[in-house]
């Protein structure tokens, strides 16, 4: 028997799926525009995620098989959950933490790309007016409907009030509705099957291949990285390595 939950969760991520390939094609070629100067320029890629489940988009972006190369992940231990959930929550609502976090990962040009989906809080808010400050070109991955929805009083608010999607110079809308989970338990008064995590990654990998794209279009090869797991990995990916390991913190 069809699971009527399963059924209604994968309509709903490919209806997100087909808005944001619909709407979001100008701000995708824009942010992949900042990405493929910063490659040109030989500077980095920043990326970050301000809280919790946020990171699991700097994850995709970093040391991924068929993902850019240049890209700084700032993984900061404050705000992973495998360092604590409430911990996590705490850390995203400190003001003047995000900016700490900047510096501790020496993000002095390039392009920074900051993504939360409910783009509120006090440090992926910090994060964006910190990288205007740094004269940093920023890219938010964030939904405007959540944040737009959000009451001004809210204790996860940064104290200025202002959403992320309007901080940033460019800002690509993951679409991701309010709430988050988009499948309703009516037995239960509750939802599950939250998207966040898929609109963002989605996002993201549509910024790359467009960054890719550009450097093609410009006559550069695109450093890509390869599955260590395949024959001759290893062996390509060491020229990247040799090349990025003393500038970028994680690697």
């Amino acid at each position: 028997m069809e699971n009527k939950l399963s059924k209604i969760y994968h309509d709903k991520v490919k209806e997100l799926f087909a808005v944001i390939m619909e709407k979001e094609a100008d701000s995708i070629a824009r942010a992949a525009g900042l990405m493929a100067s910063a490659i040109e320029k030989d500077e980095l890629i920043h990326v970050i995620g301000p809280g919790g489940h946020s990171n699991m988009g700097t994850y995709e972006m970093f040391y991924r098989v068929g993902g850019l190369v240049p890209v700084n992940a700032i993984l900061d231990p404050g705000t992973l959950i495998s360092m604590g959930a409430r911990r996590s929550t705490i850390i995203e609502r400190t003001p003047g933490y995000g900016v700490a976090v900047l510096e501790a990962f020496n993000v002095k040009d390039g392009v920074l790309i900051i993504i939360n989906a409910y783009g509120i809080n006090a440090m992926c808010i910090d994060v964006a007016l910190e990288g205007r400050r740094r004269g940093i070109p920023t890219i938010g991955v964030t939904s405007r409907e959540f944040a737009e929805k959000v009451p001004p009083d809210h204790p996860a608010r940064h104290p200025s009030k202002q959403n992320l999607c309007d901080v940033v110079d460019v800002h690509v809308d993951c679409h991701m509705p309010f709430g988050d989970a988009v499948v309703d338990v009516k037995e239960i008064n509750r939802s599950v099957g939250p998207v966040s995590t898929l609109v963002n990654t989605f996002v993201l990998n549509l910024m790359v291949m467009e960054t890719v794209e550009i450097l093609l279009k410009r006559g550069i090869e695109p450093p890509i990285w390869v599955s260590a797991n395949v024959p001759g990995g290893d062996k390509i990916n060491k020229k990247f390595l040799e090349k990025y390991a003393g500038r970028i913190r994680l690697l």
